[in-house]
């Protein structure tokens, strides 16, 4: 090889070097739009996703499923769901044998909006049948509705679950239960209060009288529940219904020498029950009525002749000259219940449902309407201000169930691990 040819050669091999150097550096792969963002906006942008599509997220990379496990995004998910936002909707169906829960999503904004999806319990082989607590803060508590001794704690999007110790058992009882969280202690704690008698007692009432309590307590986090003793009052077998202010509420059953219906709370801070001022509506007395939350005041829906329902609201809380009378609503029936289909619904909705009420109220929806519940079978919206009423109809709802107004979180307790 002449020395032409030897320098032809160098500079084909240097090119070829600066041509692979250009080819490393043209694959070298770019940082994404999302990787070249601080954490504190990313953190901002996920706070505003559907929780469907929040868990979805998890699933990318380890850099997002640690993002998703940040307890600031779970306090910013759920105060961006509280502000103005609908809830989600789980749909408790309590067919014997093997219960189910569903899901609606009422704020995703695709086509999963119309679709009711089934949520997965990883504790149905050892509690299958369950009644459902309470929502709070995007945790559900459940409670075993056969042998009424287990409870567990369940954030039904991130399956984190927890089954809580047992409590004292008696062996004729009635359970009510009731969860919530304390804005200002932030604990959560469940409350179940006992009914009981001895077994020597008999009595001749219709109804099994219990004229024993024992009001017991458990705070998430704690090692065993505590007792706080009897309570005076005798609650409706249900859970509480309203959760306000760090307050629990329950309607009491009319006594023999104390016929009214009465308004109770109990603070989750103080641990004290205490009477709330009903509405001035008249015939509270008489009628029942149940409770509900509208736009985070305590609210009673008051049922009156000829299907008639008024809504009233308690606009400041535990101010008597509050309540109004929001929503007054005529009677209505959707029209897939114009047949009669009472015949193929479970027994055990049929007698805890809505003690033989039609309509049970929801939530107020984002748009004003007032979300109602139907026999446990329809959801139906109601705009006030034209006065209709409209059926809304969900691909995969269930043919029976009961509805808890849920807000999907990714929140849950390191204490609880």
């Amino acid at each position: 090889m002449d020395l032409d040819d030897d320098k032809r050669a160098k500079r084909r091999k240097t090119q070829t070097e600066d041509d692979d150097d250009d080819d490393h550096h043209h694959h070298q792969p770019q940082p994404t739009a999302m990787e070249t963002l601080p954490n504190e906006i990313i953190v901002d942008i996920l706070s505003r996703l559907p929780i469907t599509s929040l868990v979805q997220f998890k699933f990318v990379c380890k850099r997002w499923r640690a993002l998703t496990q940040n307890p600031v995004l779970a306090d910013m998910h759920l105060s961006w769901k509280a502000d103005g936002n609908d809830p989600c909707l789980i749909l408790h169906c309590d067919f014997p044998i093997r219960n189910q829960l569903y899901f609606l999503d009422l704020s995703a904004h695709n086509q999963d909006k119309d679709k009711v999806k089934r949520l997965y319990v990883p504790f149905q082989a050892s509690m299958p049948e369950f009644d459902v607590v309470g929502s709070c803060n995007g945790l559900l508590c459940l409670s075993d509705s056969l042998y009424n001794d287990a409870l567990y704690v369940h954030n039904p999007f991130t399956m984190d679950c927890i089954e809580l110790p047992k409590s004292r058992q008696y062996s004729d009882q009635e359970l009510v239960f009731g969860f919530g969280f304390h804005p200002k202690t932030k604990e959560y704690k469940v409350v179940k209060i006992v009914y009981y008698r001895n077994t020597s007692s008999y009595s001749r009432a219709r109804r099994t009288v219990y004229p024993q309590s024992d009001v017991q307590i458990y705070t998430l986090g704690s090692s065993s529940w505590r007792s706080l003793g009897k309570v005076s009052y005798q609650f409706v077998r249900r859970p509480s219904e309203a959760l306000v202010n760090g307050r629990l509420h329950w309607v009491s059953r009319p006594r023999r020498y104390h016929p009214a219906r009465r308004l109770i709370s109990f603070d989750l801070a103080d641990e004290q029950f205490r009477e709330v001022p009903k509405p001035d509506c008249g015939g509270l007395n008489r009628c029942n009525f149940h409770l509900s939350v509208l736009g985070g005041c305590l609210a009673a829906a008051v049922y009156g002749n000829y299907g008639k329902l008024e809504i009233w609201v308690m606009k400041c809380y535990n101010v008597n000259e509050s309540w109004v009378k929001q929503f007054t609503i005529g009677a209505y029936m959707p029209k897939c219940l114009k047949l009669n289909l009472d015949r193929h619904r479970p027994l055990k909705i049929w007698k805890t449902g809505s003690n033989g009420k039609v309509v049970r109220v929801l939530c107020l929806l984002n748009s004003g309407e007032v979300l109602l519940e139907y026999k446990n079978r329809v959801l139906v919206s109601y705009d006030p201000k034209k006065g209709k009423f409209r059926d809304l109809v969900f691909q995969g709802l269930p043919n029976w169930f009961q509805t808890v107004v849920h807000t999907g979180s990714l929140n849950w307790l390191n204490t609880l691990h």
